[in-house]
């Protein structure tokens, strides 16, 4: 890991080549299309050699990646939102390349849970900068999400926002689309084998978070953590609208799983059953369905994360 933290000059010193980053950038997020002059100039200036590249509508990002990894790039880096950054992990896994992230997607949850600035210019600061944490992946039915996957209410979700809804509103498109959805949601029956029981809950959505945050700034848990190696598991166990209203504070905060209408578990490992197959929503797109598998994948891949001050 210590070489990957080596600036260009360091390596120019000893008669090595500069890193090559590859830039893979998904215009068809919600900031896809900006400007990415400015930090491509933060990451030259930081001694990076850069290899941009935009993925054609047949392309997929991990493909992409998997090429020039091959041509000898040494580090990845996704511009776009969650469902990008879930898109790419299978060969960010398979290449073992660190991970930069430039958020330009409506909900940026990675990278606001590890402190990643919304601003493009100044994420590029952060990768140029060099300091990498390790963090862990969840995988559902084999499909690799970094924040959480969820059945019901948040797979339904996404369902109800079109893409031109999200590039208007952002944020505040989830939030009237979830309004609409409440209305007429149902509940619904869910099993959670884990640690050798089960878990019987009724409600209108199951969320098996593997890192803090989701749904543009929802938390799973305040305890939780990328790399504290357990899911984070939590179910609504009401239909309620005026008492999911009154939830929302806590979902924000993460301190949900002390209302009487949640349940909450930690495990390593767990698998979700319903009467009938239910859309899985991983990181905002549609993953698998169940019966689901899900098992916590530690340390799988090292981010490009700001430097922590000496104070924390």
């Amino acid at each position: 890991m210590t070489g990957h933290n080596n600036d260009a000059t360091a390596a120019a010193q000893v008669g090595t080549p500069p890193s090559r980053a590859l830039v893979v950038v998904n215009r068809r997020a919600r900031n896809g299309g900006a400007s990415l002059d400015g930090p491509l100039a933060v990451l030259a200036a930081g001694g990076l050699e850069v290899v941009c590249h935009v993925p054609g509508e047949s392309e997929n990002p991990s493909d992409v990646i998997r090429a020039h990894a091959a041509d000898g790039c040494d580090r990845v880096i996704v511009g776009g939102g969650d469902g990008t950054l879930s898109a790419a992990a299978p060969a960010i896994v398979e290449t073992g390349l660190p991970l930069g992230i430039l958020p330009l997607g409506t909900a940026t949850d990675l990278a606001r849970s590890r402190g990643i600035p919304a601003d493009v210019a100044r994420a590029a600061a952060v990768i140029a900068a060099g300091h990498l944490r390790a963090i862990d992946l969840g995988s559902v039915n084999d499909r690799l999400f970094f924040n959480v996957a969820s059945i019901g209410f948040s797979a339904a979700l996404p369902r109800e926002i079109t893409t031109s809804a999200k590039r208007r509103w952002g944020t505040v498109g989830y939030a009237i689309a979830a309004i609409r959805l409440l209305r007429r949601i149902r509940p619904f029956t869910a099993w959670i084998d884990h640690d050798g029981g089960t878990a019987v809950t009724r409600g209108i959505q199951v969320s098996v978070g593997n890192g803090r945050n989701y749904g543009g700034g929802m938390t799973v848990d305040s305890q939780a953590r990328l790399d504290d190696g357990v899911f984070h598991v939590y179910s609504l166990e009401t239909d309620r609208w005026w008492r999911l209203l009154a939830l929302v504070p806590h979902l924000r905060a993460g301190t949900q799983g002390r209302w009487p209408d949640v349940g909450t578990w930690r495990t390593t490992a767990c698998t979700l059953r319903t009467r009938r197959p239910m859309r899985i929503n991983a990181d905002g797109e549609i993953a698998s369905a169940t019966p689901a598998h899900f098992r916590v994948i530690p340390g799988a891949v090292r981010v490009f994360v700001p430097r922590p001050s000496p104070a924390s």
